[in-house]
């Protein structure tokens, strides 16, 4: 097989390819008995109509098709292999020719990965945050684990103050007519919690248990509900009860309650180790984050809307496994926030841009310091999926081969290695 590549505007590769003569008389067979399955004519069994016959009374531009489905992405796979360029999108494929006893010929043009122009990656210099965890940041903790195991008391205390938690009964009127959702009995609302309907919450400070209180207030302009947003309610509310948060003191005992640990400074301890250990993982994300943006800044690369879409489409992809982890479907999620996905795709271009740019450059690092990753890292990966679930190591490898997935996989520990690279070089 021969193959010519021609460079184009836009990032395009023209390949023009010739397939050799055996290849192409073994196809229009191939292809022959393909058609030949279906075709009756009188005198022949259907199916068993000769291959002369079928060409003189259909014409051997019959078979051609075929014979192109089974050729082409063979030839044109071992086109890009050969030529070592790096397809982002399916190909044009045209200018088909095929004839028997003849090399047939197509030309394939294809989007393939920009050329980066590298700057400055080593001796950057970016310095990585100190991790400190503080008394304060352990009180912080133990107050939200407080906050987690708190208990709501009643209390004898009958007007309303901010931050009590009240029992009501309301009914929410716009233009004087009840409104779907605008009802609800032993509701439990926190006073400052902001939760309800702007100015709703500071108008029962200082009412009274018992009481009968009529509010006032706006919906805002922006409010999902489109048939309230902006209209003015008036909600009737009855005050049941009032109720105040009881925290757990902190001691032995509520050590013993929240934890396997017997006492509050064995807790303590445990609390700065793991806060440590968040620390450190978030200081170590902002680092990476910081060396890849730097040295994706200091790079020169035409981004293409291909590849921005591309990025788009694994960002779309990641999203919807991992909201179907959670049990939710993704046109779910996207009714609840109010929008579809070519919103959330406009929303997410400049990032997926951002993206692109980075794995460009990041790839390009590899391929300039020739890092790989080896059969053992693969392996070692590999065997720790494993570990994670109930498959076999072989069983992980297979189904990743059999998914298409084992390519990128060997893409992350790679671009892993390389972010290692700029840490010790920075």
């Amino acid at each position: 097989m021969e193959v010519a590549k021609e460079l184009l505007e836009g990032n395009k590769i023209e390949l023009k390819v010739e397939v050799e003569t055996d290849r192409v008389n073994d196809a229009l067979q191939k292809a022959y008995k393909k058609v030949v399955k279906d075709v009756s004519l009188p005198g022949f069994r259907k199916g068993k109509v000769p291959r002369k016959v079928l060409e003189a009374r259909y014409g051997k531009e019959v078979l051609h098709r075929d014979a192109f489905d089974i050729i082409i992405p063979r030839a044109y796979s071992e086109a890009v292999e050969s030529t070592g360029i790096e397809p982002i999108a399916q190909p044009e494929v045209n200018d088909f020719y095929i004839a028997e006893n003849e090399p047939a010929t197509f030309v394939a043009v294809v989007e393939v990965k920009p050329e980066v122009e590298l700057g400055e990656y080593t001796g950057l210099g970016i310095e990585k945050e100190e991790v400190e965890v503080t008394e304060d940041d352990i009180e912080s903790h133990l107050s939200r684990t407080q906050e987690q195991h708190s208990q709501l008391e009643s209390t004898d205390r009958e007007l309303v103050e901010d931050g009590d938690f009240v029992i009501i009964d309301f009914e929410g009127y716009v233009d004087d007519e009840k409104f779907p959702g605008g009802t609800a009995e032993e509701y439990t609302l926190e006073i400052g919690s902001a939760s309800f309907i702007p100015g709703f919450e500071e108008q029962l400070i200082g009412k009274k248990v018992g009481e009968e209180v009529e509010i006032e207030v706006s919906f805002p302009e922006e409010y999902q509900a489109e048939n309230l947003a902006g209209k003015d309610a008036l909600f009737k509310v009855n005050i049941k009860e009032i109720k105040v948060k009881k925290l757990p003191e902190l001691n032995d005992d509520f050590a013993k309650e929240v934890s396997d640990f017997d006492t509050l400074a064995e807790l303590r301890e445990d609390i700065k180790e793991r806060l440590s250990k968040q620390k450190k993982e978030k200081v170590e994300r902002e680092f990476e984050d910081e060396l890849i943006k730097t040295v994706s800044d200091n790079a020169e690369v035409d981004v293409s809307e291909t590849l921005v879409n591309n990025e788009l489409d694994m960002m779309y992809q990641n999203m919807e496994y991992s909201l179907s982890m959670q049990g939710l479907k993704i046109d779910d999620y996207f009714s609840h926030f109010g929008f579809d996905e070519e919103t959330w795709r406009d929303k997410n271009r400049d990032e997926a841009a951002s993206r692109a740019k980075s794995n460009l450059v990041l790839e390009a690092i590899a391929k300039k310091e020739g890092i790989e990753a080896s059969d053992e890292e693969i392996d070692n990966r590999i065997e720790e999926i494993a570990e994670e679930g109930e498959r076999s190591a072989d069983e992980i490898k297979a189904l990743l081969q059999l998914q298409g997935q084992l390519e990128g996989l060997v893409h992350s520990i790679t671009i892993k290695k390389v972010i290692d690279y700029l840490e010790e070089n920075n």
